[in-house]
């Protein structure tokens, strides 16, 4: 077999990301939070760039009156050339021409600027408020324990899950702190006497028995629903819970009414998360019939390349050790220069995205969520002549504050439900109608699905029974049998 050598010409498409490229990316589909981190993070890492002061510009107050803020028009945000803006390659391919980043970048240098609004009130800071583990050990340390006693109360309140039910076994912790589990048994009954009501319990039926038993219910029916029918409770069953405890419905009914009164996860109120205010990436107001849009570039740092090296470029460049300063802050530049242009390309992307949805759903800011109009990212996509993948980057974790309150960029978006009339309507706004109609229905005798779809397919909404079932659940309503209210 004979071997023989060859060069054979191959023309292919490779798709090649450029640095920059993939920065811009990155910063894109980052939340504002996300982006301030990314910012600081860049900010220690590149001694080039800092962060500009009110102080080094001195910059006058403004008035924070909507009709103030500055506005970026139309004509501002131009199509961005994708060879040079977005992969920066006009920078990267070229010699680095010193002479121009000392003329270029003097006093002011290269800055992305944001116009300061009003500073955070303290009004509008969130005390942290204990956890569950916080509020029991306090109570634990106020109480005549032994020891003992404390060790264990510790084990079983370390042992409590989000909603406040003991996850251990009592003979795991006793054998744990090697004593008896009467020990362990009795213990755990002072933990379940303290705040809030039903803690510590093992189950559902020992937490409603002891917020019975602290509300000083003796009630052999209360204790008979609790003890035996928790199924029958849930589904609603009263008949049968009164024919097997031989009590007449009407008892039953206030019986249940005093249980519905219990808190079935009593840690829940410690354990829920931390509220979080939302700040907007971009706002909309209204100004005659038309609306302007303002990016909020509040709590954005503003960058520029740092001067200080400039001195040091005016020095002597004949020495090794100047050659070598003089390429690392030549990489240096390079990279804050691409960040800074990446912040500016992500904040004019948004700008025509935002402008593009307010233009598409203009009827929903001026009536209402029942004229959302269906919308897919395909819509946008040609519309701000970008890619699709794009657009879904960028209504990912941004927010909109409008007239109509705040939304979340991808709350815009949403497939579409024929009318009879022709048109088309939001899935959302059907949700709303769903929604409306089970709030005004009569809670002795809700509508079931078949009645909601006879009520809509009145307003012009041609909907499936299965597809009013499948809306119900995403909104988390009860079937038409479980919402159903025997007193009021």
């Amino acid at each position: 077999m004979a071997f023989e050598l060859k060069q054979n010409l191959k023309l292919t498409q490779q798709l090649i990301m450029t640095p920059q490229l993939q920065q811009a990316i990155k910063l894109l589909q980052l939340s504002r939070l996300e982006l301030v981190d990314t910012i600081n993070q860049e900010m220690e890492e590149n001694p080039l760039l800092e962060e500009v002061s009110s102080d080094d510009e001195q910059e006058k107050v403004a008035d924070t009156d909507a009709d103030d803020i500055p506005v970026i028009e139309r004509e501002e945000i131009k199509a961005i050339d994708r060879t040079d803006e977005l992969t920066g390659e006009g920078d990267g391919r070229e010699d680095f021409d010193w002479d121009g980043y000392l003329e270029d970048y003097g006093p002011t240098g290269v800055t992305y600027e944001r116009h300061d609004g009003e500073a955070l009130s303290w009004d509008n800071m969130l005390t942290a408020i204990p956890s569950l583990t916080d509020h029991l050990m306090w109570q634990l340390k106020l109480t005549r324990f032994s020891e003992q006693e404390m060790r264990i109360g510790e084990q079983i309140i370390g042992n409590l899950d989000q909603n406040g039910y003991l996850m251990s076994q009592v003979e795991e912790i006793a054998a744990q702190e090697i004593v008896e589990v009467r020990f362990v048994e009795e213990t755990l009954k002072k933990i379940q006497e303290f705040d809030p009501p039903g803690i510590a319990a093992r189950d559902l039926k020992e937490c409603l028995l002891i917020q019975a038993r602290l509300l000083g219910i003796e009630n052999p029916l209360i204790k008979g629903i609790i003890n035996a029918h928790l199924k029958d409770l849930e589904l609603k069953n009263y008949t049968h819970i009164a024919r097997k405890l031989k009590y007449s419905l009407t008892d039953v009914l206030h019986a249940v009414q005093l249980i519905s009164n219990m808190d079935p996860k009593p840690g829940r109120i410690y354990s829920e998360e931390k509220i979080q205010s939302i700040i907007p990436d971009v706002y909309v107001f209204k100004s005659s019939d038309d609306y302007k849009i303002v990016l909020n570039d509040d709590g954005l740092p503003r960058l520029r390349i740092s001067n200080f090296y400039r001195e040091i470029m005016k020095g002597d460049h004949g020495s090794t050790n100047q050659e070598t300063g003089k390429k690392y802050i030549k990489e240096k530049v390079q990279s804050a220069t691409w960040l800074i242009k990446s912040i500016q390309q992500r904040q004019k992307t948004i700008y025509r995205v935002a402008e593009s949805i307010v233009n598409c759903q203009k009827d929903f800011f001026d009536g209402g969520i029942q004229y959302l109009k269906p919308l897919v990212l395909r819509d946008i996509a040609d519309d701000v002549n970008m890619h699709e993948s794009t657009i879904s980057r960028v209504v990912t974790n941004k927010y909109m504050q409008t007239p109509r309150g705040m939304f979340e960029l991808k709350y815009f978006f949403s497939s579409g439900i024929s009318r009879s009339t022709g048109d088309n309507i939001a899935s959302k706004s059907v949700k709303e109608e769903i929604k409306k109609i089970v709030g005004e229905e009569n809670p002795k005798k809700p509508f079931s699905d078949s009645e909601i779809v006879e009520l809509l397919d009145k307003a012009g909404i041609s909907i499936a029974r299965r597809t009013i079932a499948k809306y119900r659940e995403v909104m988390g309503i009860l079937p038409s049998s479980r919402r159903k209210r025997f007193f009021s």
